[in-house]
């Protein structure tokens, strides 16, 4: 994997934010037990098989999504800091490799900004995961699956 360093990364970069409403411990919870994350994560129309999740630094998700079109993609994560219920931050380990901070900010009235941010190794490897796995627009809808789920709870 690239070194990281602190140079710009505007070309590497997938992010979004947003305000969530609902409290961060609760989307806290929704990003790291199994049994919530299973329920929500990806794009629209995918699921989900977890097969281990031990959310600690050092240790590993390891999962497999399954797209509506029948192909699946497996995914391995390492946690690489959890500072509860603040913030996440993850590397990628399956191909392509990038790292992924998730930012849970409390702004008061049971509301939660919500900035995601995944840094590839590569501008070649950020656009082929925007273009050939439309992750943008994947991004989006990722997030909106979690806030559809939050209102069942």
């Amino acid at each position: 994997m690239a070194q990281r360093t602190l140079e710009n990364v505007a070309d590497r970069e997938i992010s979004e934010t947003r305000v969530i409403n609902a409290p961060r411990e609760l989307i806290w919870e929704v990003w790291t037990e199994p049994v919530h994350v299973i329920q929500w994560w990806g794009p629209s129309g995918f699921t989900n098989t977890t097969h281990s999740m031990d959310v600690k630094v050092g240790g590993e998700w390891v999962h497999t999504m399954h797209g509506p079109d029948g192909r699946d993609y497996p995914n391995r994560i390492v946690y690489v800091e959890l500072v509860k219920p603040e913030r996440l931050v993850y590397d990628h380990i399956s191909e392509p490799h990038h790292r992924t901070t998730v930012i849970f900010e409390d702004i008061g009235d049971g509301k939660t900004k919500l900035i995601f941010n995944m840094i590839f190794d590569t501008m070649e490897d950020r656009r082929y995961v925007a273009e050939e796995f439309k992750a943008v627009s994947g991004l989006t809808q990722h997030l909106n699956r979690m806030e559809e789920y939050l209102v069942k709870l």
